[in-house]
């Protein structure tokens, strides 16, 4: 609801690109108020009486070092655009853009277990129980996995089915980068699991940085000779290797704390059962002569089907944890 109303006021009071300080203005007075809201129950809830111990040195540099490598991201992100559009000309930018757009519409949906499990695995380390923070990293590791190999090979697959429908035409060169960039859902999720729900609740923050900086630098090194040999394809290219970068660091640096046998644990399984819908997925744009949009539909929800058949198949770790969890239910 507050959304809906934020939206209407952007709606109802900005006109054209000279309302920007009233656009900026309404997003950060929203942004306040409601926050401002929460303070009347905070009385209620923590005590009678509020008392407040400002130490700020104390908190600034770790809310820095958080801080860091959102800025380092952002940068980077914001580069890859402008060194495009200085190399290959703004259309290629443009391409870039909607790609991107679709492909992280996607990880949106994996890097939100994030949220879900950081204070699970920051109340388990500030209880001092290793074990099962490494447990919670391995059944979120494995859950990611499980989501993100399909998710990839799936949106590669109707890659060249969604971007007409969702863009419309004159869009294909966004087909070729989106099926490259679609790696990265892997890499990012794999990332978010180490990163977001590992590194940061045991205080690991300064491998965390190094690694999102790894990938900034690597990116920016990268985009000036991929760019110029390939364009577009080379911009998202670069983005990939800059991503399994980060990825692949974060793996090593907690290589002597956690169990790489479990931390992978299904995963061939999980790629094979992808490379397979991916198979078909190209099979039925190849085959059906029907209207896209129905292709794109019979794809999904067979694609959904014959990926469930296989993790049941192959017994993989995902599925044995659900069943765990439908017998527990059933004796509690």
């Amino acid at each position: 609801m507050a959304n809906l109303f934020l939206k209407f006021r952007i709606f109802a009071v900005v006109r054209n690109s000279s309302d920007l300080t009233k656009y900026i203005i309404i997003l950060g007075l929203s942004s306040l108020i409601g926050n401002l809201t929460l303070w009347p129950h905070m009385r209620k809830i923590l005590t009678n009486r509020l008392k407040f111990k400002i130490n700020i040195l104390k908190h600034l540099y770790p809310t820095f070092a958080l801080f860091l490598p959102q800025i380092a991201t952002t940068i980077y992100l914001q580069i890859n655009r402008t060194m495009l559009g200085v190399f290959s000309g703004e259309t290629s930018s443009g391409y870039y853009q909607y790609s991107d757009n679709l492909i992280h519409m996607v990880i949106g949906i994996i890097t939100a277990t994030g949220t879900v499990m950081l204070p699970h695995v920051a109340n388990a380390y500030s209880s001092g129980n290793m074990k099962k923070v490494n447990n919670l990293l391995y059944t979120s590791f494995n859950f990611v996995t499980a989501i993100s190999m399909p998710m990839m090979f799936g949106l590669a697959s109707i890659a060249k089915l969604l971007v007409p429908i969702y863009y419309g035409p004159g869009y294909f060169p966004v087909i070729n980068a989106m099926m490259i960039e679609s790696i990265i859902i892997v890499m990012i999720g794999w990332s978010n699991a180490i990163g977001t729900q590992y590194l940061l609740p045991i205080n690991k923050v300064k491998e965390f940085n190094i690694s999102v900086f790894l990938g900034a630098i690597i990116n920016i090194v990268l985009n000036i000779p991929l760019i110029n040999l390939w364009g577009l394809n080379g911009a998202i290219l670069s983005t990939v290797i800059s991503k399994t970068s980060v990825t692949f660091y974060q793996i090593i640096v907690v290589k002597k704390l956690l169990n790489y046998k479990k931390l992978f644990s299904g995963t061939i399984k999980y790629t094979v059962s992808g490379i397979i819908i991916f198979i078909w997925g190209v099979f039925l744009n190849n085959e059906l002569k029907l209207n896209a949009i129905f292709v794109l539909i019979i794809d999904i929800v067979s694609a959904t089907i014959i990926y469930i058949i296989l993790l049941i198949v192959l017994r993989t770790p995902i599925i044995k944890l659900a069943f765990n969890i439908i017998k527990n239910k059933e004796r509690s």
